[in-house]
């Protein structure tokens, strides 16, 4: 097919789906014409070959100085993050076989990409786009980079389907488990560990295929989870204050009373999480705040003789429906700390230094995986 250059319209996500992949090509190619400077142009061939080598389209896009950069496309209707390298392995053979003399830049696009396959793909160094407006464009000669987002959820999705994510006590239940134990193990065994129901497991499990963040052999065991990248998605879906309820209270005599007053209470179903729970050695600077998952709020208010505060808090109290925070917990110095995985996320959607903190917490995890993780 000769070289055109030709107008796209951008697609309206209550438009029907769109069935054809050529479809969601032009869709996705509108998004990038539409957001060139000024003075760019743009040449499309589509299914562009070069013997025995085809991709979906080759996009020649010429800056005002002349010069130009070949960008190789490989359009999908859907892309699930677990296809992401399969497919950018087609346009690099079809980058080599080009050779180094033409500048090119690799571009996936699809009817909807979601946030993990869009950042699999920024990972390895390609570009993006789909037709709700989800866009990555990097080229380094001759300088051009856009980005822009669209839709966080595919507008597509056909009702009746169940809900992606990683939302809801199940579903937290599943990935706490999927980090907590080391594999390989089963879809049942997982069942049987994380206390799930059959449907969500295999719901969640379906999806983290999906996202790449776990490997399965087919009709088998669970052999590899990518724990750091789960429970980052994870932290999307599930916070200590985005998830709960918080109970904002004031240790009047500081935070070391208050630990004292835990050790008091043994017998008081509790959990410390966030900053307080963190070993000294991995404290990232001294914690000004306590997170504490509890059965009942009022209750631990009047074991700990804390106060109820509008503001100036240093305690954040939590009861919680998501019980699995209190599993796998363990006594340490007299007190009841959360598990790792759990602090982390906690941590991860925590207040002020909390994100900063997760992060060393969870480099000495990648190193020290043995002393937290269950064989």
């Amino acid at each position: 097919m000769a070289p055109t250059a030709f107008s796209r319209q951008p697609i309206r996500t209550d438009d029907a789906p769109l069935d054809r992949e050529v479809d969601v090509l032009r869709g996705a190619l509108a998004l990038v014409e539409q957001r060139l400077p000024a003075g760019w142009a743009v040449v499309v061939e589509e299914d562009k070959r070069l013997g025995d080598y085809c991709v979906d389209a080759g996009v020649e896009l010429r800056a005002p100085d002349g010069s130009s950069v070949l960008v190789v496309i490989e359009a999908k209707r859907q892309l699930a993050t677990r296809d992401v390298p399969y497919a950018l392995e087609q346009l690099e053979a079809y980058r080599r076989a080009i050779g180094g003399a033409t500048p090119t830049v690799a571009m996936l696009v699809a009817r909807y990409l979601p946030a993990s396959t869009r950042e699999q793909i920024e990972r390895r160094g390609a570009s993006y786009a789909d037709a709700t407006g989800n866009l990555y464009l990097a080229v380094e000669r001759p300088a051009l980079f856009l980005r822009d987002v669209g839709a966080q959820r595919d507008p597509w999705r056909k009702p009746g389907r169940p809900p992606g994510g990683l939302k809801g006590p199940s579903a937290a239940r599943v990935v706490r488990a999927l980090v907590d134990f080391t594999p390989p193990f089963t879809v049942p065994q997982l069942i049987e560990r994380s206390g799930a129901s059959t449907g969500a497991t295999y719901r969640v499990v379906e999806l983290l295929q999906q996202e790449a963040l776990i490997e399965r052999e087919p009709r088998a065991a669970i052999t590899s989870v990518d724990w750091r990248a789960l429970l980052e998605r994870w932290s999307q879906y599930y916070g200590f204050q985005q998830s709960n309820t918080i109970g904002a209270s004031l240790a009047p005599r500081g935070l070391p009373v208050l630990i004292e007053a835990l050790r008091s209470n043994a017998e008081m179903r509790y959990v410390l999480t966030g900053s307080l729970a963190i070993e000294e050695d991995l404290a990232y600077a001294p914690a000004r705040l306590a997170m504490i998952y509890v059965d009942q709020v009022q209750d631990a208010i009047e074991r700990l003789d804390l106060r109820s505060v509008e503001s100036g808090a240093n305690v954040l109290l939590v009861a919680t429906d998501c019980d699995v925070v209190f599993e796998r917990s363990q006594r340490i110095a007299g007190v009841r700390v959360a598990a790792k995985s759990q602090i982390v996320v906690d941590l991860l959607t925590a207040p002020g230094r909390g994100p900063a903190e997760a992060q060393v917490l969870l480099d000495w995890m990648s190193t020290n995986e043995p002393s937290w993780r269950a064989s």
